[in-house]
């Protein structure tokens, strides 16, 4: 039997942080994920390092910033030498498995080519229920055809479904496989096991219909749905031309967007209880540590806003991060500092036992959340033409949108700048301890001015290891 600890990390894909009853939320029908935080920690202040799926998560499975790794967009692959943290799990000893989306390389790279340093023993991948069916790495859509031939059909020939049955539905499927795996595991290595689904991920409508009724709409209070003042030109062009623009769509079909999106996050909560229902039975949770957090948010409506893109408000860069492990945490802990998602993969190699000084070397700039002292001075999310414009044959924005985010302890500062020339582009400054909504941007006041010299020389700083990377300059 091996001390090392077991890891059990959980992924949503496209969940704010506010969307559970642990950060406040009265509406949220999360029972199991609020017992969850309880018995351990609930990081009030977790940022993503990019707003968007692919680089945030190639960013999460390195533990580097986007220039440490090259994924800059939606598309972009992950590079064959780059190494995800699993690989180093196995070196010590884990055994390791992944049920689940990925999505460290664009989806049509993953439908046919598995990355040589995933670092997964069990490697069970689903990009999105209804994507790249006939791929041999797609066992969702394998598990579905056996399951209910009539089914896989249907999403087969639609892509996608509303109001999945809860017995066909992905969240339910990466359970299942995860509590098999728990269920048959033989104790003779430490496991790592990622859980990693779709929900609350859009459409919003593919929820089972017996959790829409777990959520009350009416209880859901409407999107603060208004503009701040001077704000950058580039928000209102992802605004009106990305993935999901905002105008296109009436107050009453954003209302039920977020029901859909709360019901999806009840269900997930179901599942995610059965998983820990399964630690439990198996004699498993004392020892494991277990993370609950997600890649990045979804504006649902506020700032007129939908989903993600070029923009840097809480919604969309700060996500839940819940971390229970009952052999050395102290239960019913609120941690206020600020994380990124880069610091999972230091925190779990440290907890596999690898030293501060090879963890270093393998990801300067992630931090062990247990060990973070000095903390974190700032939190930086960068914005590199990644998401989508719907008008553009190039499926990317022209002229681009680069954008880089600072968040230190009380303000947050956003600048965006001119792709070619680095000349700035537009700018936001909030303080984030009196305007936590982000509607009073202070970056024109000359009283604050010592405050966005502060922040814009961190910013600096930022580019310049960019710059001076191997991925593309800016």
């Amino acid at each position: 039997m091996n001390d090392k600890p077991n890891i059990l990390l959980i992924i949503t894909d496209q969940q704010r942080w506010d969307s559970l009853g642990c950060y406040g939320v009265d509406f949220a029908n999360t029972p199991n994920l609020d017992k969850l935080a309880s018995q351990g920690t609930v990081f009030e202040n977790c940022y993503v390092s990019n707003t968007v799926c692919t680089p945030s998560r190639a960013c999460m499975m390195t533990g580097k910033n986007i220039y440490g790794h090259g994924v800059y967009r939606l598309y972009d692959t992950l590079p064959d030498d780059e190494i995800l943290f699993p690989k180093h799990l196995q070196e010590q000893g884990y055994q390791t498995a992944l049920f689940g989306k990925l999505h460290v390389s664009t989806h049509t790279v993953e439908r046919d080519y598995r990355h040589p340093n995933d670092g997964f023993d069990v490697y069970e991948m689903c990009h999105e229920p209804g994507y790249n069916m006939e791929s041999k790495y797609q066992s969702y859509a394998r598990w579905l055809k056996e399951k209910s031939p009539e089914y896989y059909q249907q999403l087969q020939k639609n892509v996608r479904l509303p109001n999945v049955p809860e017995e066909y539905h992905m969240t339910h499927w990466a359970a299942e496989r995860t509590i098999d795996y728990l269920d048959n595991y033989n104790g003779e290595k430490p496991f790592f096991c990622m859980m990693s689904v779709f929900d609350p991920h859009d459409p919003y409508d593919d929820c089972p219909p017996a959790f829409t009724d777990l959520v009350k709409p009416e209880k859901i209070p409407p999107p603060q749905a208004r503009i701040s003042n001077n704000e950058p030109a580039d928000i209102d062009r992802d605004r009106r031309g990305g993935c999901t623009p905002w105008y296109e769509h009436s107050m009453a079909e954003i209302r039920e967007m977020r029901h859909g999106y709360h019901s999806s996050i009840a269900f997930l909560d179901h599942e995610t209880g059965k998983v820990l229902e399964a630690l439990e039975r198996n004699n498993l949770t004392e020892n494991t540590l277990v993370i609950f957090t997600s890649d990045h948010g979804d504006m649902l409506g506020d700032h007129n806003l939908i989903a993600k893109g070029a923009f840097f408000y809480d919604p969309c860069t700060k996500v839940p991060l819940l971390i229970r492990w009952p052999a050395k945490i102290t239960p019913h802990q609120r941690e206020h500092k600020l994380v990124q998602n880069i610091d999972l993969a230091a925190t779990v190699l440290a907890t596999a036992g690898i030293d501060e000084e090879e963890i270093k070397k393998l990801m300067p700039e992630a931090y062990d959340i247990f060990d973070n002292d000095p903390p974190r001075e700032g939190a930086f999310c960068a914005y590199r033409n990644t998401g989508t414009c719907r008008y553009s044959e190039t499926r990317y924005f022209s002229p681009e949108i680069n954008a880089t985010m600072v968040r230190n302890k009380r303000f947050k500062y956003n600048l965006y700048y001119n792709a070619s020339s680095g000349a700035p582009a537009g700018e936001e400054l909030y303080d984030m301890d009196n305007d936590p909504l982000e509607f009073d941007n202070l970056a024109l006041k000359p009283e604050y001015a010592g405050i966005k010299k502060q922040l814009g020389n961190q910013i600096e700083k930022f580019i310049a290891g960019e710059k001076s990377s191997r991925g593309r300059n800016i």
